[in-house]
């Protein structure tokens, strides 16, 4: 290709390459021809070789060696290389280059040229690509063409100040008078390079903001013009004078008008003139009548007018434009909170809007929907969203399922309908719930007691229909666990009655530990559930020991260990098994998200100054040698417990005793004892050397053992690594050896210690 073709040529050869390729091969000798012209002193074609240039940067491929030939052409005096030139540099430079800084002589006196293009060049230049030193050392010129006659360089110069503002806000106070004066302009062109520049000015300055709210007058009557007048050809868009104009004012007013009583009350007639006079069957007063809903609910308006505002969105919530509908439910979202009845209205088109095909539009649906929600309605809008739940996509499954629980939670009508609401979550989107949905829902059961009976039939249903939702299984088994022996009465009035029998609920809680779809928490559940019902079965306690005995060798550590407690208490404690399985008391929530030993921090800084009196509390009906056993498995009692033989007596509970055992703290969590202070443990310093200090504290001591800390620490300057403890006790005599070995600074240690004496109290 011969370098002098047109630029049309190029392009027609680069378009008919058929590979990348030989694309690259044309643009490579075309860059290479440019080069070489680009060197050559006298060149009469440096514009016509610089915009094959730029099509080339359009391209994507490096056109950086044309950055100096733009300059170049810049400070030339013809008209068509300047035009070229200063497009070369809005592309190819921008305010990190070095070159940049070249062209501000050359704009400063363009600036100032006789010919207004030229003026409009430079213009544009700077507001596309202007530096912040660049704009510094150009403000005042910009400001004098604000002033100038001209109405053509008047709209340029004020989108250039646009830039500069926003480059050196410091400088915006240099064009807030200009700026005033450009509101009496008659060009459009002007007045929206004048509301552009106010409205930039009062985003960034509180008290410029304060000085252009006596414009408020000045801009109703500019707007009230474009709404009354006439055809005019020049700036009707699908029968709307000048929209652009009148979004742009619009949006200043909802700035001046913020927080303001004053200018709210001047825009008051003007914004509901607008809102019934705007034609909203085209796109064009769509987007009017949208911002002046957002004008209106922005600032201090009236009652009535923020209805008219609501209603607007109402009708936008029926246009068949799906980024329409969207933008009304976020605008309806942010004002259900202020104009919740206004909303409610329009609340059968927004629950229709759940069925839209599109996702954005379903989301926002859905977060409206259930902004909604009030106690008033709970019943019809829970129906439109279990029914939604049950089709709606797995992104939003989450999403709804949480907002149907909280609803619920805040707004149910009975303790039932709350039940059944979410057992039909559960049954329909178990997976999708959040982790504290199943506590939540077990603290709810426990205090309903008179719905026991009617909850564990409905759940004992579900789990032999399903037991792949999780939630679901978890809230059954544990029900079933608790309250196994309401199951097996079948005396439930409030469903159909069931005859159920022990093999049958083994059997579910069987299929749940065997199922290759049930989680090791589900498993948990279901294996502490069939424990539970070996104090409430009578024909099946053989089978139920059998179960547990065989997951004391599962895989699963946590389901191993609850196994091996639960054989402990089967073998060595059987006489304590209905004491330990008995029903769970009435779980309290102290604070939201905490439950019983779950309390706050704060909750318990409270609590530990106040002196508690001694409370009577109800045992159950056991022998008192059954409690201390019950006691030493925990951790022992230091002090036996005063029996009682007469049954459902009350009887002063003792205080605990200095020493901290486990049976003392089992009262206090649940007696809520005076507490005593605790002395500090004694300790003793049983090896030092080089440095390394172990140190032996005594924790407790009971009749079968002694608890022990021993500390390592070290007091050299060096890092101490690979430190290794090993400790050996004998079985006769209350002796302790231990073994230590470290590497320190590259070298390593290792020693021997025997211990023949405890700290004591």
């Amino acid at each position: 290709m011969s370098p002098s073709v047109p630029l049309q040529e190029m392009i027609r050869a680069i378009r008919s390459a058929r590979t990348q390729c030989e694309e690259r091969g044309v643009i490579q000798r075309e860059c290479a021809a440019i080069r070489a012209q680009f060197r050559q002193a006298d060149n009469g074609g440096r514009s016509h070789n610089l915009a094959k240039l730029l099509y080339v940067h359009m391209l994507g491929y490096p056109a950086h060696f044309g950055q100096m030939e733009c300059v170049r052409m810049i400070a030339s005096p013809r008209y068509s290389e300047k035009r070229v030139g200063y497009l070369g540099a809005m592309m190819l430079l921008d305010e990190k280059q070095d070159a940049s800084l070249l062209i501000t002589n050359s704009i400063k006196n363009d600036l100032s040229h006789s010919n207004q293009y030229v003026q409009s060049l430079a213009l544009c230049t700077l507001a596309c690509m202007g530096s912040a030193e660049m704009c510094r050392d150009l403000a005042p010129e910009i400001d004098r063409l604000l002033r100038a006659s001209n109405s053509y360089i008047k709209k340029k110069a004020a989108l250039c100040a646009v830039h500069i503002v926003r480059k050196v806000h410091e400088l915006g106070e240099l064009f807030a008078p200009a700026a005033r004066s450009l509101l009496a302009e008659k060009n459009h062109g002007v007045l929206h390079g004048a509301v552009v520049l106010i409205t930039e000015l009062c985003e960034r300055n509180p008290e410029t903001l304060e000085r252009f709210r006596k414009t408020v007058p000045d801009l109703v009557q500019i707007m009230k013009g474009l709404v009354i007048s006439g055809y005019s050809p020049e700036h009707d868009v699908a029968g709307v004078s000048d929209p652009f104009l009148q979004v742009r004012i619009l949006r200043l007013l909802r700035i001046l008008g913020r927080n303001n009583e004053a200018a709210s009350d001047a825009m008051n007639d003007l914004l509901a003139q607008v809102a019934t006079n705007t034609d909203s069957t085209k796109t064009v007063g769509n987007a009017v009548l949208y911002e002046t809903v957002l004008t209106v609910l922005d600032i201090k308006s009236e009652s009535g007018l923020r209805v008219l505002a609501v209603n607007i969105l109402g009708r936008f919530l029926l246009n068949n434009d799906r980024n329409i509908r969207y933008i009304a439910m976020t605008s309806l979202q942010r004002i259900v909170g202020t104009d919740h009845n206004a909303v409610q209205r329009h609340r059968g088109t927004i629950v229709d809007c759940l069925k839209d095909q599109d996702a954005s539009v379903k989301r926002r649906a859905l977060e409206l929907s259930l902004a909604l929600v009030s106690a008033t309605n709970i019943r019809s809008m829970m129906k439109e969203l279990l029914l939604f739940l049950s089709s709606c996509p797995l992104e939003l499954r989450s999403q709804a399922a949480s907002g149907i629980f909280n609803a619920a939670e805040r707004y149910a009508p009975s303790q039932r309908w709350h039940i059944d609401t979410i057992l039909h979550v559960l049954t329909t989107a178990g997976g999708d719930v959040r982790d504290e949905t199943v506590p939540n829902l077990i603290q709810l059961i426990t205090n309903t007691s008179e719905l026991h009976c009617y909850t564990v039939h409905k759940l004992y249903r579900a789990l032999l229909s399903d037991i792949s939702q999780q939630s679901l299984v978890q809230v059954a088994c544990w029900c079933i666990g608790e309250y196994g022996d309401l199951l097996l009465r079948g005396e439930c009035q409030e469903t159909e009655p069931v005859q159920v029998t022990e093999d049958d609920v083994l059997d579910a809680l069987e299929t749940v530990l065997q199922s290759h779809m049930s989680a090791p928490a589900t498993r948990g559940f279901a294996l502490t559930a069939t424990m539970k019902l070996s104090t409430r079965i009578t024909d099946n306690v053989d089978r139920i020991r059998s179960i547990v005995s065989i997951y004391g060798s599962c895989i699963d550590v946590e389901l191993q260990q609850r196994a091996v407690e639960y054989n402990a208490l089967f073998k060595k404690y059987d006489h304590m098994r209905a004491a330990v399985l008995e029903r769970m008391p009435v779980i309290e929530k102290n604070s939201p998200g905490h439950t019983n030993g779950e309390s706050t921090r704060e909750a318990v800084k409270e609590v530990q100054p106040a002196k508690v009196k001694q409370a009577e509390t109800l045992l159950p009906q056991q022998p008192a040698n059954q409690v201390c056993d019950l006691l030493d498995l925990l951790g022992g009692s230091e002090e036996p417990l005063q029996s009682n033989p007469a049954v459902g007596s009350t009887v002063p509970v003792l205080p605990i005793s200095t020493s901290s055992t486990a049976g003392g703290d089992l009262l206090d969590l649940l007696g809520g004892l005076e507490p005593t202070p605790l002395t500090p443990a004694p300790t003793v310093t049983v090896y030092e050397k080089s440095g390394v200090t172990l140190t032996l504290s005594r924790e407790k001591q009971s009749d079968s053992g002694l608890t022990v800390t021993l500390t390592a620490s070290n007091s050299t300057d060096s890092d101490i690594s690979s430190f290794t403890l090993q400790a050996a006790v004998p079985k006769v005599n209350l002796k302790m050896r231990i073994r230590i070995s470290y590497t320190s600074q590259g070298s390593a240690f290792q020693d021997t210690v025997q211990v023949d004496s405890f700290p004591e109290h």
